[in-house]
């Protein structure tokens, strides 16, 4: 009897789940076996009429000049803005932590730029590092230096450049602030012992703060690494994918083979390749970042 009560006491526990699963299978489970369907298909994205192909638009992928520069911008962008974004973060999450008068508005100027979507900032940004000499950041460098226009997005390093360091400048402060909760949870204890010990600050942050926030790094890089393979607002934005196919993303030739051309078999084929990629390198990172955190346990 006991054991049937409990039983029944799980399955209406189990009731409330329902919905979520009837979403999750609705939004994202149904729309990735469609996908794989399409991408068997010349489907054109209108007509319902359509022919099985096989696997000919996986072949296609691989032929596709963006698709290569897109990987290779792709790639540079991920590995600059996780390096750069998670090398500034922990840092300033250790200046907010410190006690002072202002620290809580501190805290919400610098979280403030991850708010506004990144479709917006782009624009901002495009207009302040416009490569003409009407541009924000040039007419500044002319008046204080006497610079010529700086070719900033028109460029191809520089706009890769200017990609990178639009999203560090919007990402940084959101990543400080989950730093920032993690700092907020290590036991005080820890440092008190220390500096009974003589412990320096920078020895206790290297022997105390830094090994203890390694599950705050594990979730922070691999938010940084899934967003930044699936970038498409700020460089869109900014660039539209130029100078050529410089600053093309992944998401934008998907994008742009499916809706603008029309192809959507071979964008479907484009996406499950993208999501199978994605997903092997979460599953290889996550499971080095977990490694690291046990040797730092």
């Amino acid at each position: 009897m006991m054991l049937n009560a409990k039983l029944s006491r799980h399955a209406r526990y189990g009731l409330f789940l329902v919905p979520a699963l009837v979403a999750y299978t609705l939004f994202t489970v149904y729309p990735m076996v469609r996908t794989f369907v399409y991408s068997l298909t010349n489907f054109n994205g209108m007509s319902r009429q359509m022919s099985f192909v096989g696997f000919s638009n996986y072949a296609l992928v691989f032929r596709d000049d963006a698709i290569v520069a897109a990987l290779l911008f792709t790639l540079f962008y991920t590995v600059f803005s996780v390096a750069v974004i998670t090398l500034l973060a922990i840092p300033l999450a250790l200046a907010l932590d410190l006690n002072s008068y202002t620290k809580h508005m501190q805290r919400a100027v610098f979280f403030f730029p991850s708010i506004p979507s990144g479709l917006l900032l782009g624009y901002i940004w495009g207009f302040i590092l416009s490569p003409i000499s009407s541009g924000v950041l040039n007419r500044i460098l002319n008046a204080l230096f006497h610079m010529k226009p700086v070719a900033w997005l028109s460029d191809p390093l520089l706009a890769k450049i200017s990609s990178v360091i639009v999203h560090v400048w919007s990402s940084t402060g959101w990543h400080a602030i989950l730093y920032l909760a993690f700092l907020q949870s290590i036991p005080k204890d820890y440092y008190e012992a220390a500096s009974i010990d003589g412990a320096s600050r920078w020895q206790r942050v290297r022997f105390i703060t830094l090994p203890l926030l390694a599950p705050a790094m594990t979730v922070s890089v691999m938010l940084l690494i899934t967003g930044s393979l699936k970038v498409f607002e700020i460089p869109f934005a900014l660039t539209k994918g130029g100078p050529g196919y410089e600053t093309y993303t992944i998401t934008q030739v998907i994008i742009t083979r499916g809706v603008s051309e029309l192809q959507y078999g071979k964008a479907s084929a484009m996406s499950i390749i993208f999501f199978l990629c994605i997903l092997l390198i979460t599953f290889v990172q996550f499971g080095k970042m977990q490694k690291r955190e046990e040797n730092l346990q």
